[in-house]
């Protein structure tokens, strides 16, 4: 796998997650089963990147990366709500997020917010 892992998961889960937004907002699905199927995509991904020889904490990482970015247009409308900058309300999301990531696979909070960071700044609108 030569691209960046984040290039490989987004316009899988970009895909998957906009027929079922479809459906949610068409009444085929409620909140709880979206909330279901979103977690059940995010498991499958993350099963798919480990059966290629993924390191567990790596796709979770690009996962959650890739979740960022598709966010983003949730953050914006956050950060227009609530009258706080973009770039804030972005950074607050990346911090829990990396808080979770450290705890649960071990890893340096830090580096997890570079890497997130990284991933919103090059692939997020």
């Amino acid at each position: 796998m030569n691209k960046p892992l984040v290039e490989l998961v987004l316009p899988r889960l970009a895909k998957i997650l906009y027929r079922e937004l479809q459906r949610f907002r068409s009444g085929k699905l409620n909140e709880s089963q979206f909330a279901s199927c979103f977690e059940k995509l995010l498991q499958s991904q993350h099963q798919w990147l480990m059966n290629r020889g993924v390191s567990d904490a790596r796709a979770a990482l690009a996962i959650q990366g890739a979740t960022l970015v598709l966010s983003t247009p949730g953050l914006r409308a956050e950060a227009c709500e609530s009258g706080v900058p973009l770039e804030i309300i972005e950074y607050r999301a990346i911090r829990e997020i990396a808080a979770d990531l450290a705890r649960c696979y071990e890893i340096n909070e830090r580096k997890v917010v570079k890497a997130l960071s990284g991933i919103v700044a090059r692939y997020g609108e």
